[in-house]
């Protein structure tokens, strides 16, 4: 449901994916917390094992509620990204917890913009260039009744089950979010919201 496209924001030579945990993502340097397949680098978000502007692009999907200081991580994805390179910046508003290995807080387009100028007092605040809502209102209401489903089960075996079941008889009612988030009140209830920012040259 992303407005603006990835192919708007062409990968370069070096790119970083923050928590791809064992997925493959072509084009970039996989880092994730943990070493699994498919993680080339296992590290802190905290503290990235790169020298500074090393990269042209930083995808960071769904990471910044698990991390115990997001702020820290905004210093060091700017440090490692060349002037004039580009973070996309993924992250939940409503939607359930969920650990990884700790689940400490959701965020809003507000908090996202005062991150990005957080990163350093004497640093020149990163440019937003696009902004919105991956998941909207329907898809807010569908993982949390797909979470109340399981609620209701005994066994961790049909929670499984019921995730995998539930989700695959609703996801179509997901493309309602086509129409609701052309309204500004979408925001309200929105799932999953992005936000592109560029560095300062």
């Amino acid at each position: 449901m992303n407005s603006t496209e990835p192919k708007d924001f062409p990968l370069g030579r070096w790119n970083l994916y923050l928590g791809g945990a064992g997925r493959v993502v072509p084009g970039y340097v996989n880092l994730d917390l943990f070493a699994m397949p498919g993680v080339n680098v296992a590290a802190d978000a905290e503290h990235l094992p790169f020298p500074p502007d090393t990269f042209q692009r930083v995808e960071c999907d769904a990471v910044l509620e698990h991390v115990r200081n997001p702020a820290q991580v905004m210093c060091e994805i700017r440090r490692v990204l060349t002037p004039g390179g580009y973070l996309h910046l993924v992250v939940p508003f409503c939607h359930p917890f969920h650990e990884y290995p700790r689940d400490y807080r959701r965020f809003t387009l507000d908090g996202l913009k005062e991150l990005a100028g957080a990163t350093k007092e004497s640093a020149e605040p990163m440019e937003v260039v696009a902004e919105g809502w991956r998941t909207g209102p329907t898809a807010t209401l569908l993982v949390f009744v797909i979470e109340y489903v399981k609620l209701l089960l005994p066994f961790r075996a049909w929670r499984a089950m019921s995730h995998v079941i539930c989700g695959w008889l609703l996801f179509p009612l997901r493309y309602v979010d086509l129409l609701l988030l052309r309204s500004p009140q979408a925001r309200r209830i929105g799932n999953h919201c992005y936000m592109w920012l560029r560095k300062p040259t």
